[in-house]
């Protein structure tokens, strides 16, 4: 699992899960841009986390710099791959992981709480990735990650704009591992579980994030993320990690039923439970085929 002498960019790595990713990159051989805009996990405020961390790897002999810019602002994204330019000459890989949350029932949830959350997870994904993207196609070489969640991939109460920010992850990244295929730009997407000052947030947590569970700490799930940042890096994958504990998710569909061109309503209604059996799903790789 090699990163020795890549650039990476890690994103939210001011602390919590982001952290341990850049720590773990640079400890590795990775130069390393730590950007966080150093906010509270609702998105307001701003401090010296980045600059924090990037002088943490630095005096453990590793290459780091800060940038602070902020993901959602698309010149604030171009910022940050012009740091990695600008430090080191290029990028090779991009993590994906800076977020916020604001969790509300989507009845209760405010118009201006999703856009919020879908700029930062998903647009500020696309917007660094973006930027990066012609670098790496350039050069024929790149390694991105993008950060879902199982709020997306299996659903949560009280977070359908995290949710559907974390669902479309998967979406982006199923386009990009086609494009970036025959570039040698693998895309993938990481799940993780861990106590941070985010997961602390969520109404009713019990989550302490200075001092996270044995089986919760955010340094057990960068292991996933070297692995795909690296030279042996899949392409298209979903990898679930926590507490040690990883495996990978997929899309599954059944064998369905062929009604003909001249169906009606009543057909398909009278065949739906053999539409939504799942007794016989296989792995879903386009449209038609399965594996």
């Amino acid at each position: 699992m090699s990163v020795e002498g890549k650039v990476a960019i890690v994103t939210g790595a001011g602390g919590g899960l982001g952290r341990q990713h850049a720590l773990l990159l640079a400890e590795r051989g990775a130069k390393v841009v730590v950007n966080d805009l150093g906010c509270g996990v609702d998105g307001l405020g701003q401090s010296d986390m980045a600059e924090t961390v990037a002088e943490e790897i630095r005096s453990a002999g590793g290459v780091a710099v800060a940038n602070d810019a902020s993901v959602a602002d698309q010149d604030g994204a171009k910022s940050i791959v012009e740091t990695a330019v600008n430090e080191f000459g290029t990028v090779d890989i991009v993590i994906n992981n800076a977020g916020i949350l604001r969790d509300k029932s989507f009845k209760k949830m405010t118009l201006e709480e999703w856009d919020a959350v879908i700029n930062v997870h998903l647009n500020g994904s696309a917007y660094v990735t973006w930027h990066a993207w012609p670098i790496m196609y350039e050069k024929n070489y790149g390694r991105v990650v993008f950060t879902s969640s199982v709020s997306g991939i299996l659903g949560s109460f009280g977070q359908a704009n995290y949710g559907a920010a974390k669902m479309g992850m998967l979406g982006l990244m199923n386009n990009l591992a086609r494009e970036g295929a025959s570039h040698n730009i693998h895309t993938n997407c990481l799940s993780p579980g861990a106590d941070t000052r985010m997961t602390a947030s969520v109404p009713g947590s019990t989550v302490d994030a200075d001092n996270p569970k044995e089986g919760s700490r955010p340094g057990q799930v960068s292991p996933a993320v070297l692995y795909l940042a690296s030279e042996d890096a899949p392409n298209g994958r979903v990898i679930q990690a926590a507490g040690g504990r990883f495996a990978s998710d997929a899309v599954y569909a059944n064998s369905g039923v062929n009604l003909g061109v001249d169906l009606t309503a009543d057909d398909f209604a009278a065949n739906s439970e053999q539409v939504l059996d799942m007794s016989d799903a296989k792995v879903k790789t386009d449209f038609w085929r399965t594996e």
